[in-house]
């Protein structure tokens, strides 16, 4: 269906490309406020207040000034608070913003509609702006015959969604700038992402006269486009059963992709792919891999020395023009650091590198310094341009830095980064690091420590320096759900780096979205800018937010958190969940889109699927609530919503969607295995909650005990609730016992348990031994091999209160050695 349909609209746009030009208007001299329309004195004067009401601080982006420095012209998105709809505020472009104005304007002046989609640090957007939207002749043939809107992707994911499906069928592939063509009830007929302003114009007029002459054309494309939009988000809800081999088949297509010289997984233009990452990692932490464990270090490494990482600043770019990671696309997004900062800790956690260390923590650290508000929220991004010029802020010639540093730092800089007269980028040059300092550090004979040390210098020189450039524009709205993200990967840094500077970046972010971005008990605003909440939240809000206030759990053990994440995710259940089909819609009710379909977030692309950190969170309140605690949803009979079940709905589901192309699906793969096997990480939970297990290792500091490791089993038992000790009194009963897999790489030796305690409980007349409250378990690990990949542990526990003892079970962890 979508192949014939793919080739129906190519036919069309051969048709529309070889209609004759239509006549372009002349530019109008009068008074109106848009040039080729006339508004309403009304609406003249309301657009004026809103401008004035801005305040001294706004500066109009346009090229369309007076001589004191007003703005020519001012639309409908002077009323918005997004800065990408209010960077296009004063373009000639009489510009609606998504609503029942501007369709039942079109609908009412019988005009299609042109449908703009991007967001604020898009550079491409950018060029479109400046060469169309600012563009008088071309405004005012939008103006005089179609209805304009534009939408910030950021704030409204679920209509860049469905239009980024019908614009792909349409052409075979998306991105932003998205420009589509729709009936007058939004129903798309032609698309594209970004055009040239002489082609872009062809097409206004082309399609003008078309739908001034074959209008019932468009309408029916518009039909079977939207038909199509609708089978695909049904197809993405084909329930099945995940196979066990699913994962090993996404990794296997995974490492055929892999770029044995430049790291990587795909070629050009190249993107880190944090989901696939991530679910690598996951599968690593099971069960180590030499083949995989060498190309994610590879890959780790080629990311970290190139110029998609911010050598001077911190943080990385949002992905690499060419296939050695030196060219990047300069924006920088909130999401990017917050997947790459997890990337990063969990890649220490399997390879022990102190570098991939280092990088989270200037990930974290770019972030707390530059992206984080006054109040504690995280910032969205910060653009490519500044000056007029993609990456001026970052790049440098070489006398800029013998200017900035002593001479001794000039020199090893110069060197360090192979800065070169010519440069590699526009003639100046994108600083990266050709060799790793360690190497770099052999090869000269330099101290490692103090190659860092100077490094350290060199790079808190050039801060200083870059920051007193222009800046790139930062788009400062707090999103929700990229807050989320944030959160927990803060929360989980401070944990295992043991920096409390994290871990109350976490706790304060969360506090702000609590007081800001919750609207009321269960239901969440998407956004927060300027003092002001605004946009319904999508269901990845619910489920990010959800996942952030679970990690805080985790660290702090204050189940205000736990309580907090029931109430978000209850409230995503409740807005979200598809009850007939299972998984969840992006978005509620109140946002379906005429003819094609509420569709559900599941492709896991430069962000995880909402479905897929659904998955997760579900499967993590389902270990973490405690039975006695229902959760206050109602199910279809009359019971309460149990969140494992919904865990396993929600894979059964998308099972035939994902079995059709795992890599597609990574991150919902990895929650999969998480719902199947349990979780890896160093907290971990049993018994519904009641037992929490936390567990840490260090090596021996004797001399000569390198391959020795203390290992520390620490369990956390709910008041009322046990379990059974290393020698239970009764066969029938498990022990708690500690153990490595027989093919692991590790021995363990001088197990200490705890002291037991003997009492008789209700369900048994027999005395017990059991350990409750809070009990140690002590033991030593010794590796067999040279360099053990992970350091997998095996605890089983049977959790009892006095009324009934819960089927047994087994924790898997993965073991994160502390760096003294």
């Amino acid at each position: 269906m979508f192949v014939s349909t793919a080739k129906q609209i190519f036919r069309l746009l051969i048709a529309l490309l070889l209609l004759p030009a239509a006549t372009v208007f002349a530019l109008e001299e009068g008074g109106n406020t848009m040039p080729g329309i006339e508004l309403a004195k009304e609406l003249t004067l309301d657009l004026q207040k809103a401008y004035q009401q801005k305040g001294y601080s706004y500066k109009p982006r346009t090229e369309h000034l007076h001589d004191d420095g007003t703005p020519i012209y001012t639309n409908r998105l002077i009323y918005q608070d997004s800065p990408y709809l209010l960077q296009h505020a004063h373009n000639p472009v009489n510009w609606y913003s998504w609503g029942n104005e501007a369709l039942e304007t079109a609908k009412r002046e019988n005009k299609p509609i042109f449908l703009s989609i991007g967001y604020s640090t898009c550079h491409w957007c950018h060029v479109m702006e400046r060469e169309s939207f600012e563009n008088r002749e071309i405004a005012e043939f939008l103006n005089q015959n179609f209805i304009s809107i534009k939408v910030d992707r950021e704030q409204r994911p679920d209509l860049d969604a469905s239009y980024m499906t019908a614009v792909t069928l349409i052409t075979g592939r998306g991105g932003w700038p998205m420009s589509t063509f729709l009936t007058t009830d939004g129903k798309p007929f032609y698309g594209g992402t970004y055009f040239p302003p002489t082609e872009f114009l062809q097409i206004l007029q082309r399609i003008d006269q078309l739908w001034s002459e074959q209008q019932e054309i468009l309408i029916d494309q518009g039909e079977r486009v939207a038909k199509a939009v609708n089978a695909a988000n049904s197809i993405k809800g084909k329930a099945g059963k995940l196979g066990a081999d699913t994962i090993s088949q996404a990794i296997d297509a995974m490492m055929d992709r892999y770029a044995d010289l430049q790291g990587g997984f795909g070629s050009a233009p190249k993107f880190p792919n944090e989901t696939m990452l991530l679910m690598l990692l996951q599968s690593m932490e099971r069960q180590g891999d030499e083949k995989a464990l060498n190309a994610l270090i590879h890959t780790l490494d080629a990311m970290y020395q190139g110029g998609i990482h911010d050598q001077i600043g911190g943080g990385f770019h949002r992905y690499s023009i060419d296939d050695e990671w030196l060219v990047p696309h300069f924006e920088k997004m909130l999401y990017n650091q917050a997947l790459l900062g997890r990337v990063y800790l969990k890649g220490w956690q399997l390879d022990e590198l102190p570098r991939h260390a280092q990088v989270t923590r200037d990930i974290l650290d770019y972030v707390l310094r530059d992206m984080t508000s006054e109040q504690g929220g995280f910032f969205s991004a910060t653009d490519a341009d500044s000056e007029g010029h993609e990456g001026r802020f970052f790049v440098w010639d070489r006398q800029e830095l013998q200017d900035a540093l002593p001479e001794n730092l000039a020199r090893l800089a110069i060197e360090l980064f192979n800065v070169t007269d010519s440069g590699n980028f526009e003639s100046r040059n994108i600083l990266y690091l050709p060799q790793l300092p360690e190497s770099y550090a052999a090869e000269n004979n330099i101290p490692l420590a103090q190659l860092q040390q100077n490094i350290r210098q060199i790079r808190e020189i050039l801060y200083q320096v870059r920051d007193r450039r222009p800046h790139p524009a930062r788009d400062e709205k707090i999103v929700t759900a990229w807050n989320g993200m944030m959160i927990t990967t803060l929360a989980l840094a401070g944990q295992q780096l043991s920096d409390s500077r994290y871990t109350s970046a976490a706790i304060n972010a969360a506090e702000f979205i609590w007081r800001h971005n919750r609207r009321s008990r269960g239901v969440l605003y998407r956004v927060h800018l300027n003092g002001n909440s605004s946009v319904a939240a999508s269901q990845e809000d619910y489920a990010w937010l959800g996942e952030a206030l679970v990690a805080l759990y985790d660290v702090t053990g204050n189940m205000l958190w736990l309580d907090r994440a029931r109430e978000i995710a209850d409230g995503m259940i409740r807005q979200f969940h598809d009850a007939g089909l299972g998984g969840f819609y992006m978005s509620n009710n109140e946002t379906l889109l005429a003819g094609m379909g509420r569709g559900k977030d599941i492709d896991d692309g430069a962000i995880p699927s909402g479905n897929s950190v659904a998955l997760r969170l579900l499967t993590q309140l389902a270990t973490r609530v405690p039975p006695q605690i229902p959760s206050g949803l109602e199910a279809s009979n009359g019971g309460s919503i149990n969140y494992g079940d919904l865990a396993d709905e929600t894979m059964v589901a998308f099972a035939t969607t994902v079995e059709d192309s795992p890599l597609n699906y990574s991150w919902f793969l990895a929650a999969s295995e998480e719902r199947i096997k349990g979780e890896t990480g160093q907290v971990q939970y049993a018994g519904q909650g009641t037992v929490q297990a936390k567990i840490a290792a260090r090596p021996k500091s004797d001399k000569g005990f390198d391959n020795v490791w203390e290992l520390s089993v620490t369990l956390n038992m709910a008041d009322g609730w046990h379990v059974n000790s290393i020698e239970p009194l009764q066969d029938y009963l498990v022990a708690t016992t500690l153990s490595v897999p027989v093919q692991a790489d590790w021995v363990l030796a001088e197990v200490n348990y705890p002291p037991s305690v003997v009492r008789s409980l209700g369900f048994s007349r027999e005395p017990l031994s059991l350990y409750e409250g809070k009990v140690t378990i002590s033991a030593t690990l010794i590796q067999k091999s040279a360099k053990p990949l992970h350091i997998p542990l095996l605890l089983k526990v049977q959790s009892c209160s006095d009324q009934v003892c819960l089927a047994p079970e087994e924790l898997s962890f993965s073991i994160s050695i502390a760096i003294e």
